[in-house]
C-alpha cells in the first residue's frame, strides 16, 4: 500500500504540491502470492473431489433416511430385502421372511444354527450339511400349523403324533425291537405282511388280538411251531370249515397200534382235544375232557 502526504495551505498562498513518496508496503507479493493461490486452488479441488466421492458412495450404497441399500430400519427391527452375504456370525432374536416369499439359508459348506443360554453355552444346534442334517439337543419336535406335535424325539422315546403313519418304501418298515401300536393296516388293494426272517414273531395284547381280512386270505407261515395261547379265555376259530390238509394219516394195521398218531376231536362246545388214533374214530361225544 502507498501512503501519500498532503499539505494544507491558507487561501491566497500558493505552494508547490510535493511529489508522492512511498512510506512502506503491506501485503503478499511475488512467489508467496502465487503459492497462496495455488494452495487455495488445491483445497478447492480436494473439496470438489471429496464432495463428488461422497455423492457417489451415497448413490452406490443406496443410503436413505430409513437405511442403507436393501437394509431398512423399521419399528419392528431390521428388514433386509434380496440376497445378502454374511462373512461373520449373525446374532438375532428372530428371523422370518416376508409373507409372500420363503426364507432361504444357503452356504457352500453347511448352515449351522446355535441356541445359547445366559452363560454362553450351546444348548441346541442344528447343522444342515451337504450329506446329513444333524440336531444336538435335549428334545427335537416338529409341529403342525395349528401347533399339534407331529414328531417328537428325546433320549427316551420317539413319538409320532399324526393320525396315520404311512410307509411307502417297497421293503416296508424294519424294526429291530418291539413296536407298540393300536392298529396295523395296509393300503387298499395291497397286502399286509408281518415277517421276522431269522427270529420269532410275537404279538401280545392285554385284552385280545383281532386279525381281519375283509377281501382276502390270512396266512401264518413258520419254519418251526405256531402257537396260539390265551392265558385267560379261549382261542376262537369262527369259520364254516376248518381244514388241516397236511395232517399225517395212519395206514391200516393191527388193532391197538397207534403208530404215534393222534386224532383231533371236537367237543360240542367247540373245545379241541387229542385222542390216540385207532382203526376207527376214537372221539367220544361225552368224553371226560369235554365235561
Amino acid at each position: 500500500m502507498v501512503r501519500e502526504q498532503y499539505t494544507t495551505t491558507t487561501p491566497g498562498t500558493s505552494l508547490e504540491r510535493p511529489k508522492n513518496e512511498y512510506i512502506y508496503k503491506i501485503g503478499i507479493y511475488g512467489w508467496r502470492k502465487r503459492c497462496l493461490y495455488l494452495f487455495v486452488l488445491l483445497l478447492l479441488i480436494i473439496l470438489v473431489v471429496n464432495f463428488s466421492l461422497t455423492i457417489w458412495i451415497l448413490k452406490v450404497m443406496w443410503f436413505s433416511p430409513t437405511g442403507m441399500g436393501h437394509l431398512r430400519v423399521t419399528k419392528e427391527g431390521l428388514r433386509l430385502e434380496g440376497e445378502s452375504e454374511f462373512l461373520f456370525p449373525l446374532y438375532a432374536k428372530e428371523i422370518h421372511s416376508r409373507v409372500d416369499s420363503s426364507l432361504l439359508l444357503q452356504s457352500t459348506h453347511n448352515v449351522t444354527v446355535n441356541a445359547r443360554n445366559s452363560n454362553g453355552e450351546v444348548t441346541g444346534r442344528l447343522n444342515v450339511g451337504p450329506k446329513m442334517v444333524e440336531f444336538h439337543g435335549q428334545q427335537f419336535q416338529i409341529n403342525s400349523k395349528d401347533g399339534k406335535p407331529l414328531f417328537t424325539v428325546d433320549e427316551n422315546e420317539v413319538v409320532i403324533g399324526t393320525d396315520k403313519l404311512r410307509v411307502t418304501g417297497p421293503e416296508g418298515a424294519l424294526f429291530e425291537h418291539s413296536v407298540e401300536t393300536p392298529l396295523v393296516k395296509a393300503e387298499a388293494f395291497k397286502q399286509l405282511r408281518l415277517e421276522s426272517p431269522t427270529r420269532s414273531l410275537s404279538m401280545d395284547a392285554p385284552r385280545g388280538i383281532n386279525i381281519k381280512a375283509q377281501a382276502g386270505n390270512i396266512e401264518a407261515l413258520s419254519q418251526m411251531d405256531i402257537k396260539l395261547h390265551s392265558s385267560d379265555g379261549v382261542v376262537l376259530l369262527d369259520a364254516e370249515t376248518v381244514r388241516l390238509p397236511k395232517l399225517p394219516e395212519g395206514t391200516r394195521g393191527g388193532s391197538g397200534i397207534s403208530q404215534g398218531l393222534y386224532e383231533i376231536c371236537v367237543c360240542p362246545d367247540g373245545k379241541l382235544y387229542l385222542s390216540v388214533a385207532g382203526v376207527g374214530s376214537t372221539c367220544q361225544e361225552y368224553s371226560r375232557v369235554c365235561q
